[in-house]
């Protein structure tokens, strides 16, 4: 799938015939985010970037962290702070271009990256990394969830990264601690995201009956779990 297809504002609008359910909003915190939480991988001031509808921010600042919730598209910022107020959560969420980040410098000690890398070309996944160096204090902490390789055919996959490319990208400024393989949960079934395909991409819609699902039925995608650290200086 060419990402640049794709119009994220259109789609958090509810403009295209997906209608409000895409495939990343599970209307609650993604579980490999919880497990993360749930192990201490979270402190000091967060920055959610790639915030989307604002569930994982949510959830975090739930758990008392201080949290930033930062995207591209205004519809998803304005639907996260609706569903924040919800919740009577304060979390700050804003507009911003992930590839410069201006106005951010040197804030955040944690950064949550819930699969956003992999909507972005080369070139600006260069840019992201230095954004996110200079959005950091010293020592800061990234955790970031991208597709891997291992996606199967058919499924509508932006950019699959590879591992020698989180290394060679992210390893410029940052230590990588972690990087394995893990499962990603979507929102939906394999049927309901053949047709959200089709109806978006306006093409058929892949054979995905063979992907792995959880209890729920619900789409588990491979991706990466990267942990890494912010070099001290």
């Amino acid at each position: 799938m060419d990402v640049q297809d794709v119009d994220f504002e259109e789609l958090y609008r509810g403009s295209t015939p997906m209608g409000r359910k895409m495939p990343w909003d599970l209307g609650a915190p993604q579980p490999a985010v919880v497990a993360l939480a749930d192990a201490g991988g979270f402190a000091g001031d967060v920055l959610d970037i790639g915030c989307g509808l604002g569930d994982n921010s949510a959830f975090l600042a739930s758990r008392g962290l201080s949290v930033t919730g930062l995207d591209g598209a205004p519809s998803a910022i304005e639907q996260a702070r609706a569903r924040a107020a919800e919740k009577g959560l304060d979390i700050e969420f804003a507009v911003a271009d992930a590839t410069k980040l201006e106005g951010h410098e040197g804030r955040f000690d944690t950064v949550l990256d819930s699969a956003l890398y992999h909507c972005l070309s080369e070139d600006q996944r260069r840019d992201y990394l230095a954004a996110l160096t200079r959005a950091t204090r010293p020592g800061a902490r990234l955790h970031l969830f991208a597709f891997s390789p291992a996606v199967p055919a058919g499924f509508p996959a932006p950019y699959l990264i590879s591992e020698a490319n989180l290394r060679e990208t992210v390893g410029r400024d940052w230590t990588i601690e972690k990087l394995e393989p893990t499962l990603y949960t979507t929102s939906m079934t394999p049927e309901e995201l053949r047709q959200s395909v089709q109806a978006v991409l306006n093409e058929d819609g892949a054979d995905l009956s063979g992907l792995t699902t959880d209890a729920d039925g619900r789409v588990l995608v491979p991706v990466w779990q990267l942990e890494a650290v912010r070099s001290a200086t």
